[in-house]
């Protein structure tokens, strides 16, 4: 569970701190302005190192990288589950 917690928070952290830190040129007057433009960045931050990881993974790159873009997302690894159909052992893949 505490892979997939880091790798929600951390996105939405570096979002935030993106925003505040660049203003990426708005001025942002409205509270509601800036928390749609960091959920936005974030989204993209989280994105573009989810789409890196996986081709690397995929395609075969160099193993740091994919180590690195998912140390970036809050946890080196993504979660792996077993593919099933119970929702019960769903739950349990979850809290482990």
């Amino acid at each position: 569970m505490l892979p997939s917690v880091l790798r929600t928070v951390v996105p939405l952290v570096a979002g935030w701190a993106i925003v505040a830190l660049t203003h990426l040129g708005f001025t942002l007057d409205s509270e509601t302005a800036q928390a749609a433009v960091t959920l936005l960045v974030a989204g993209a931050y989280y994105l573009l190192f989810r789409l890196l990881e996986r081709a690397v993974e995929k395609f075969g790159g160099p193993p740091w990288i994919q180590g690195a873009a998912g140390a970036l997302l809050g946890y080196a690894r993504p979660p792996r589950y077993r593919p099933t159909d119970d929702v019960g052992d769903l739950i349990r893949q979850s809290r482990s």
